[in-house]
């Protein structure tokens, strides 16, 4: 039997039951992204979107995850409450198909950090505002061995994640949002 060594993930749950359409969370995420900080408030900048349909009382969020530079290849069909969603609506990707999770200024995928620019944060903006108790944050500890997420990301990996954004927006669109985010304290 060998040691495994254990790494903790941050992660947010969401339980679409609670959430009531409020936004709440869009907005401090959109502020919280802001030049200067708090300065504004700009839904397209938050990491976080609230699919509605307030007739039918259906509200969920979805966060912002990893850039591909390749459209899915599922549009599968969900049903939900007798209305019918695509699957690209919940996915968390920022791709070529579709403006979601995008910078409105450099056109840059957008992805959710955690609040993690923010060291004095306990959990993310969002679930802090979030007043239907929608949004929970936990830390849950997995292995952190080879192959798998939690083992890190190599160099070789973002090497070719930069290589990817540059050849789809240019350098010096992925140098100028580098440069802002450094000075914005998003590393």
């Amino acid at each position: 039997m060998s040691d495994s060594t254990k790494k903790v993930v941050k992660r947010i749950r969401i339980n679409v039951d609670k959430c009531n359409g409020c936004r709440g969370c869009e907005v401090i995420c959109s502020a919280s992204h802001a030049t200067p900080r708090y300065s504004s408030v700009n839904p397209s900048r938050a990491r976080i979107r609230v699919i509605r349909d307030p007739l039918a009382d259906i509200y969920v969020p979805v966060f912002a995850g990893e850039y591909t530079a390749a459209e899915c290849a599922g549009r599968d069909q969900y049903t939900i409450d007798g209305k019918e969603y695509e699957e690209c609506a919940f996915c968390r990707a920022s791709c070529p198909s579709r403006d979601v999770f995008k910078e409105p200024d450099s056109g840059l995928p957008l992805k959710c950090d955690m609040c993690e620019s923010d060291p004095t944060l306990e959990e993310p903006l969002c679930v802090q505002w979030c007043l239907a108790d929608a949004l929970t944050f936990e830390r849950v500890e997995v292995d952190a061995g080879a192959g798998g997420a939690a083992a890190g990301v190599a160099p070789e990996e973002i090497d070719a994640g930069l290589e990817a954004l540059a050849k789809t927006y240019g350098w010096s669109k992925v140098i100028d949002a580098v440069a802002r985010m450094s000075r914005n304290g998003n590393r």
